[in-house]
């Protein structure tokens, strides 16, 4: 049985925060921001919205562009590393917004891998059965966990969610195949210290703003630049498809400075690069479903492509996944749009 991609959603919140205000805090200037990053806005959640509450948005959109109502799903799995509680996984919440009684619901943490390995897992739940159908979401709330004082953080990350539905292909399309790698090694280089049972939250830790999320930009940097061309090179050769066949590369929108520094190494010359890290910034486990959905409804995207949507983060990981197009969710590509959508911007960095 090939699995497909049947449907996209993505839903981003309706506050759009502009750089000046995240450069004040973090003592920094729009231009910088803008010249090491790309970015431009990015979407913050409401007070009263939590991760569920996104992902569920998402999920709706997902579905209902597929046509294929919520009790119809086996499984509901959302990948994220901000979840509403500790317990339980948001994606029994998520099931419960979306009144998918009859679905297996479970979280993947890979942080902002999350999406491809939980599509990778949804995937090889679904191939040995018939008529099954799995919703795999990505959604981060990070706005909750930065610290704005620090320039390699603050000015990163937006909140936002995404959204497919798996189920049997109709035609040739399909998932082509799947690779994840975790470089447990490099841990230290993406973290939260605290909250956690190495590190529990007490006073102390609160004080000492332990449950910030942190990150050493230069060693995720030297990371991506080396681990992901090599895990794409690898991938492709291993199936036996040569990289001028890719015409679509959605990756991870971790910093648009940085795609556009990777983006000549991995030999993809023939494939669209899709950036939405402009107006959206990085959405954690969001951001490869949501330029997916951003790429499918602006018809980008047409019978039979490959698209190679790649994920990359804490761990540190990378998850793969070669999907073959399918003519199924192209039939219904303009229904529920997602909320201002950043759209499909060029590899630009300003100088």
């Amino acid at each position: 049985m090939t699995i497909a991609i049947l449907g996209t959603g993505s839903y981003l919140p309706a506050e759009v925060v502009g750089n000046d205000p995240i450069a004040r805090t973090a003592g920094v200037t729009d231009e910088w921001i803008r010249r090491k990053t790309g970015i431009r806005e990015r979407r913050r959640a409401a007070p009263d919205q939590a991760t569920s509450d996104l992902a569920a948005e998402a999920g709706r959109r997902a579905l209902a562009q597929a046509g294929v109502p919520a009790d119809r799903l086996a499984y509901v799995i959302v990948a994220t590393s901000t979840p509403d509680h500790p317990q339980p996984a948001t994606a029994s919440i998520t099931q419960h917004l979306l009144g998918a009684s009859s679905a297996a619901a479970f979280d993947v943490n890979a942080v902002c891998s999350g999406f491809v390995y939980a599509l990778s897992v949804a995937e090889h739940l679904l191939r040995p059965h018939g008529e099954a159908y799995a919703l795999v979401i990505g959604a981060d709330i990070y706005s909750r966990i930065l610290d704005y004082g620090d320039r390699k953080t603050a000015v990163l990350f937006g909140d936002g969610a995404g959204a497919v539905l798996l189920g049997p292909a109709r035609d040739r399309g399909g998932v082509v195949g799947t690779q994840l790698l975790t470089d447990g090694d490099h841990h230290h280089l993406i973290k939260v210290p605290a909250g956690g049972s190495r590190l529990p939250a007490s006073p102390a830790t609160l004080e000492q703003g332990e449950h910030f999320f942190t990150m050493e930009g230069r060693g995720v940097r030297e990371y991506v630049t080396r681990r992901l061309p090599e895990a794409i090179h690898r991938m492709l050769d291993g199936m036996g498809v040569g990289r001028e066949e890719i015409r679509h590369f959605v990756p991870h929108q971790a910093n648009g400075a940085m795609l556009a520094d990777v983006w000549p190494s991995l030999g993809l010359d023939r494939a669209r690069l899709h950036l939405t890290v402009e107006t959206q910034g990085n959405t954690g486990s969001g951001s490869v479903p949501v330029a997916l959905d951003t790429v499918h409804r602006a018809g980008l995207l047409e019978r039979d492509d490959l698209v190679l949507l790649a994920g990359f983060g804490g761990g540190m990981s990378v998850g793969l996944a070669l999907v073959r197009w399918s003519p199924v969710a192209a039939q219904a590509s303009s229904v529920l749009a997602p909320a201002r959508s950043g759209g499909v911007v060029p590899v630009h960095v300003p100088a």
